[in-house]
């Protein structure tokens, strides 16, 4: 299995983590910030949600959730220790809640989905957001996290165009010396 970690030890020392979000159909990445001072965030497989929103119990409901293919409604009711009709209202409710259905029109839902399920419940749960305040915090993540993408794809190009730049120098330097 493969660990995630993110820490802050010091405010001003943030480290940086690549990660992805699963917003409805869309995977996206983007980069992680922790929230807590001398806390490290740790899941037992890499989790689909920004740091910033995670704390001490929700990463303690997250690293149960089994490695399966796909969880039936019933199966994800249980974990978040709710109603199916919740989850049925939520994926009404939530873009990013629309577990695929299989040929018997029974809903699937992927690791993806239950995790963002549990951010959903964290939500309106323990942080006390209304419905629409959640949707709304879950759209300015969505349109967060897609600058966040833009941002890493254009210092990505960056990277690879200082490695270009960098080898042309060396060439250079290379032909000088056998002209020398």
């Amino acid at each position: 299995m493969m660990m995630t970690t993110t820490t802050m030890s010091n405010p001003s020392d943030l480290e940086m983590e690549s990660s992805e979000l699963s917003l409805g159909d869309h995977h996206i990445d983007f980069i992680e910030e922790a929230e807590k001072e001398s806390v490290p965030l740790t899941a037992s497989a890499p989790i689909s949600i920004p740091a910033m929103l995670c704390d001490e119990k929700l990463l303690e409901e997250i690293n149960p959730i089994p490695d399966k293919m796909g969880f039936k409604i019933g199966d994800v009711a249980e974990i978040l220790g709710i109603k199916q009709y919740v989850l049925r209202y939520w994926e009404t409710e939530f873009e990013v809640l629309r577990p695929k259905k299989a040929s018997n029109n029974q809903r699937m839902y992927t690791r993806k989905d239950v995790e963002n399920a549990l951010l959903i419940r964290k939500l309106l749960h323990r942080d006390r957001f209304s419905i629409e305040g959640a949707r709304n915090a879950m759209k300015e993540l969505k349109a967060h996290v897609k600058k966040e993408k833009d941002m890493t794809q254009v210092y990505h190009k960056l990277e690879g165009i200082n490695e270009t730049v960098e080898e042309l120098i060396l060439d250079i330097r290379k032909l000088r010396q056998l002209f020398k």
